[in-house]
This record gives structure tokens, C-alpha cells and sequence, in this order.
């Protein structure tokens, strides 16, 4: 068939449902005046593409639950995806709804049930329970213009054991494409590895691409999909910082944790190593994480501070998306120590004793900064996958109140593991933070 791009006029092969291969097929028109308007992926010129309405669609795209989406598209993005359909604070169409209106697109999570919080996908029934869920969801979304494409299901693979997981996955797929023919379908794999991939192939063919997640490891994805022989497309649904799982770690076991600005650094190299380097199977990304969230610190993968204050990473991600940093710049972050050590260096206070603190920060466009400081627990969280952890206890009145950035540490009269914060703000809106995990004997 021909397509028109523009002014030009190419050959377009069309995928069909599935990664089994490709088939020619007609693209549907768009509807105008409200209504679905259809989603397509495309193989052309030796290059994966979606189509959106019939022209090019290049995802610039984040995670995004209770974030701000007028940042979103003031910086550039286009579209974001979620993890569940109704995220208990707006329904999915009013979700939806708020998107059209900025001009975003969703890629729309449908939750189903992970092995390992004790879904058994060989409980047919409960399976079946399942197919239906999913089909309900697809029935009262699949016509908002807003939605992109579906995402079944969130590293359903995360300590799996049950390959059903997949057939289940399948049929959810396959009964998207005879309920929904105007959107993709698509799950959002923990890594990517030859067994995920022969996986997917045997046992969920009807997938019109996978989705992979990887954080600190995302610089090995081009070999990692070399090695699977992976020459079909892929979304990156989560990326970004370091994992705490991937860092280094005290001697007492607790994750060391970057600056804003070395997270700045890794998310633009990994953008640059990992996804910028793919234009053939790379379809579109999603960066994590555009809102803030508590895991394992308040500050480890949320590109927003719980104030609302923009990171240095959303400079980069604007970097990104208009090829032009912001006209405010955030400000620079680094070189947390206390008693005149770093993280690395295995910090232990005496209880009650009186140290020094200090950082080392400035602001690109000279703006004058504001530092704020606090103490809390060492979190002992052990989730994974996301799971909600609750945040660790603050403890007041132990830093100095100049506020400066050099100030005086009381450590707490209790022994334990503590983690110090600080926060430096440029008055614009933009923030920077470090923290440094110390043990009190």
C-alpha cells in the first residue's frame, strides 16, 4: 500500500496483530469530531514507527500517576503512560480527558495479577475472572482520543515462575484486537533477556511489541536484545535513575544514593547509550518518574521533589525533548559530607555527638539559594516492583537552623541508621538534593 508522509509518498507495511509478522492491511481513517483516533504500527524504510491519525508519532513520553501534566507538555512531552486504569484518586476517563486537553496521549496500564503476590495463573477460573476485568476496561476506554496504546499488565515477569503468566497475557491481547482494532497492545517486561524473548514469541505472539523496564542497567540493552536476536520493536516504559538495588551500599547494608545532578548525568547518558542509539526498533520511551514517590528514599526516583519543585533530570529530559535546555536551569548538587567524609566512606557518629555538614552547590543562572536540611531513619523497606513503602520517621531539631551550606549536626541519641538530606532551592521553582547515610553507635 502507499502512505503519504508530508509531501512524499511511500510504501508502507502495516503490522496486523501480533509479532508473528507482518501483513499487508488498509489504515483506518481518522475520525473527526471526537472518538478514537487510530493507532498503527508500521514498518518502513528498515525502521519501526507508530502511526497516529495516519502521520508519524514520536513518543517523548514519562511515567506519570499523580504528576503534573501541564509540566509534561510545557516541557515538550507528549505523552505518558500509566499503571493502572483508575489510580483511586480521578477515573480513567477523567484521566484521559485532562490529557486530551494538553494535547497528551496515554499509554493506558491494565492491572492484572503478579505471581508473586500470590496470583496463581493456574487457577482457570481466577484467570478467566481476569480476561474479563480486562475486557471491561477496554470496552469503556478504547474510543477516547487520548488513548495511544494498552499496556497489559506491569513486569508481570518480576519473580515469575508460572509461564501461563504469558498465555494470559495473549489472550488479553488477542481479545484487545477484536474488541479495540484501533490500538496496540503491549506488556511491560522487569529487563529483557533470550528467555523473556523466547517467551514472548511461543507463548504471546498476538503482543504487537513488548515494553521494557531497566534503570542503572539500561546502558546493556542494546547487547542484551543482540543476544535475544530481538529484531522486532519495543517501547522503554520506565527508565531512569540508578536502582537501589544496583549502587553500592554501606557497610551496614544501606543503598548509597546519587545527587540530583549526577542523576542528571545518568539519565542523559542513558538516553544517549540506550534509546537514542535504536531508531530502527525503538518505537517510543517512557522516563521514570514524573511526579515523586517514596522508595527507599523520598527523593530516589521521583523527577519532582513532594513540593512540587523540578529537578535537574526534567532540565535534561526538556534537553531532550526540544534539543534546547530550559531558560531557567535548576540548580547543581553535589559533594554531601559530614565530619568532612562522604556516603562512601562509611560515616559512624557517635550518639549525641556534634559534627560539621556541608554541600557543595550553585546555580547555573546566579539565582540565590535557598538550603534546607533534615534527618530520618534509614527506611527498612524491602518491597519491590514499586510497592507502596511507607516514608521513615523525620527527626526534628537536629541540624543546625542557619540553613546554610555549611551547618551543625547533632546525631541522634539513638544508635541506629539515619540518612541526612539536603535540599537547595533557586526560588524559580527548580530544586537540587543529596543525601548521605550515616550509623549512630
Amino acid at each position: 500500500m502507499l502512505m503519504r508522509y508530508g509531501n512524499n509518498i511511500l510504501p508502507v507495511v502495516v503490522l496486523a496483530a501480533g509479532l508473528a509478522g507482518p501483513v499487508l492491511s488498509a489504515a483506518a481513517p481518522v475520525e473527526q469530531g471526537g472518538g478514537a483516533i487510530p493507532v498503527r504500527l508500521v514498518h518502513s524504510e528498515g525502521r519501526y514507527q507508530l502511526l497516529r491519525g495516519g502521520e508519524p508519532y514520536e513518543v517523548r513520553g514519562a511515567g506519570l500517576e499523580f504528576g503534573n501534566m501541564e509540566a509534561l507538555a510545557a516541557h515538550g512531552g507528549n505523552s505518558f503512560r500509566t499503571w493502572r486504569t483508575e489510580n483511586g484518586r480521578e477515573s480513567g476517563l477523567e484521566l484521559l480527558d485532562r490529557a486530551a486537553a494538553l494535547g497528551l496521549t496515554v499509554a493506558l496500564c491494565i492491572e492484572i495479577g503478579r505471581e508473586r503476590h500470590g496470583f496463581d495463573y493456574d487457577d482457570e477460573p481466577a484467570v478467566a475472572a481476569q480476561l474479563e476485568y480486562a475486557r471491561g476496561e477496554v470496552l469503556k476506554y478504547k474510543d477516547h482520543p487520548a488513548l495511544l496504546a494498552w499496556i497489559i499488565g506491569n513486569e508481570p515477569n518480576l519473580h515469575f515462575k508460572n509461564p501461563k503468566v504469558f498465555d494470559a497475557i495473549n489472550d488479553i491481547a488477542r481479545m484487545i484486537h477484536e474488541v479495540d482494532p484501533n490500538h496496540p497492545a503491549t506488556t511491560a517486561l522487569a529487563g529483557f533477556n533470550t528467555e523473556l524473548a523466547g517467551l514472548i514469541t511461543s507463548r504471546a505472539p498476538d503482543l504487537d511489541f513488548v515494553s521494557i523496564q531497566m534503570y542503572g542497567d539500561i546502558v546493556n540493552l542494546p547487547r542484551y536484545l543482540d543476544e535475544a536476536a530481538w529484531d522486532k520493536p519495543y517501547f522503554v516504559t520506565e527508565w531512569g535513575a540508578t536502582g537501589h538495588w544496583e549502587v553500592a551500599k554501606t557497610a551496614w547494608g544501606a543503598p548509597i544514593e546519587q545527587s540530583s545532578s549526577e542523576k542528571a548525568a545518568s539519565y542523559l547518558r542513558s538516553y544517549q547509550q540506550a534509546i537514542a542509539t535504536d531508531p530502527v526498533r525503538a518505537i517510543g520511551s517512557y522516563v521514570f518518574l514524573w511526579g515523586q514517590k517514596q522508595e527507599r528514599t523520598p527523593t530516589w526516583y521521583g523527577m519532582f521533589l513532594a513540593d512540587g519543585s523540578e529537578t535537574e533530570v526534567i532540565d535534561v529530559m526538556h534537553f531532550i525533548w526540544n534539543g534546547s535546555w530550559p531558560g531557567n536551569r535548576s540548580p547543581r548538587v553535589d559533594g554531601l559530607r559530614v565530619d568532612g567524609r562522604s556516603a562512601q566512606e562509611d560515616v559512624v557518629l557517635e550518639a549525641g555527638g556534634h559534627y560539621a555538614a556541608s554541600v557543595a552547590a550553585q546555580d547555573p543562572d546566579g539565582d540565590r539559594l535557598e538550603f534546607r536540611w533534615e534527618v530520618m531513619r534509614e527506611s527498612e523497606a524491602t518491597q519491590e516492583g514499586g510497592d507502596r513503602e511507607e516514608v521513615p520517621e523525620r527527626l526534628p531539631g537536629l541540624v543546625a537552623a542557619s540553613g546554610g551550606a555549611k551547618v551543625g549536626l547533632k546525631a541522634p541519641d539513638q544508635p541506629g541508621a539515619y540518612r541526612l538530606f539536603v535540599y537547595v532551592h533557586d526560588g524559580q521553582g527548580h530544586a537540587g538534593h543529596a543525601n548521605l547515610p550515616f550509623l549512630v553507635k
